[in-house]
């Protein structure tokens, strides 16, 4: 049984997982940054480790310094959250390595589900052959194959800046995440982002919790979520989302994404192998706690046969720190109030805190 878990992030979602490890009685430890080191993560934990520096490359992306920090703190469990480090399979290794814990999915199913046209590939997609791309298949999208957040794409509306497009998408993506490798697709216009929760156990239990509709975003950022996804689906996204973890042997929590056209057709996006920002809507809607099933998977217990059934509707809204009035770029300073009434309300700050500039600029998130 896990006794002390550390949390390799920061902010709202450290703060999330230390909720679910007191109620289990489990200890918590945080990591902080210089900058961080009043945040409301490191407050809450009974115990914190510094990572000298400011930027994530120094501190949050150090994966040698997190590791070292769970084992300087007596930790033997470690909880990735979002982003970061949540999806790095070397990571992953390098903590069961040290003898800890890992609660998240095998590091083999990271890598199976980290590159989007190897992911296509097991459940039998074949990309475009940009070289047999015609006039009749456009409009076309050039996607990094690996990374998100809408860096190394590109829509293609005209056959000749192909080439272009898929040249300046590549560069972008090499810079942005270390790999240039990028792939074209149909692209789906006035789609909707459907996607399918699922969790799954080590002894062969997968759950398909439902759909998610996180269509409303700015720059390739969700904004709101809500699930179930209203309207009419196409049949099969949560069959689909079961093959595709079982196709790596998945385990844990876990999202596969969609778009959904106007016709009604989906095509399968991605696997997210980590929790989603959204994951309180599935929750609400389930009556289950996500972070304590991972919790439990990740010391071995089976999930019952029979997954808990959905009852009513929940939206999130995440609350960011910017500017409107600027494009809503990021915004920094002190936080003079922050609350929210007859509503979950998950954060990583408290008034009187300080926003930094040196990481992303969500505050908070609001689920009714």
């Amino acid at each position: 049984m896990i006794e002390t878990l550390l949390v390799a992030n920061r902010g709202e979602i450290a703060c999330r997982v230390f909720r679910t490890c007191r109620e289990l009685g489990i200890a918590t430890v945080a990591v902080h940054s210089d900058a961080d080191a009043s945040a409301l993560h490191v407050r809450e934990a009974d115990a914190a480790v510094r990572l000298p520096g400011n930027s994530p490359a120094d501190t949050y992306l150090r994966g040698d310094l997190v590791v070292k920090a769970a084992l300087a703190a007596g930790a033997d469990a470690v909880h990735p959250g979002y982003g970061f480090l949540s999806e790095n399979a070397d990571f992953a290794r390098a903590v069961t390595d040290a003898g800890l814990t890992w609660i998240g999915p095998p590091p083999e199913a990271i890598e199976a589900m980290a590159s989007k046209p190897r992911a296509k590939a097991l459940l039998g997609i074949e990309p475009l052959d940009p070289g047999a791309v015609t006039e009749a298949d456009l409009p076309v999208l050039v996607k990094a194959a690996a990374g998100g957040g809408g860096r190394g794409m590109r829509v293609v509306r005209e056959l000749a800046a192909l080439k272009g497009e898929m040249d300046a998408a590549s560069a972008e993506a090499a810079s942005a995440f270390g790999d240039g490798e990028v792939f074209v697709e149909p692209y789906v216009e006035d789609g909707r982002h459907v996607e399918v929760q699922v969790l799954a156990d080590g002894h062969g239990t997968v759950w398909a919790l439902g759909t998610r509709d996180c269509s409303l975003q700015r720059r390739h950022q969700k904004v709101i979520e809500e699930a179930p996804a209203p309207g009419h689906l196409p049949d099969g996204l949560e069959d689909t989302a079961v093959r595709a973890a079982q196709a790596v042997g998945y385990v844990g929590a876990g999202t596969v994404e969609f778009l959904v056209g106007p016709d009604g057709r989906a095509q399968f996006l991605e696997m997210n192998t980590r929790l989603q920002v959204e994951h309180p809507v599935t929750e609400l809607v389930y009556g289950t706690d996500l972070v304590a099933h991972q919790i439990r998977i990740a010391e071995g217990a089976e999930l019952p046969a029979e997954q808990p059934a959905p009852a009513g509707h929940a939206i999130e809204a995440r609350l960011y720190a910017e500017d409107p009035a600027a494009d809503f770029a990021p915004q920094v300073g002190a936080i003079r109030q922050l609350a929210a009434s007859e509503a979950r309300f998950d954060t990583g700050y408290a008034a009187g805190d300080q926003v930094s500039p040196h990481y992303d600029p969500l505050l908070a998130k609001v689920i009714v």
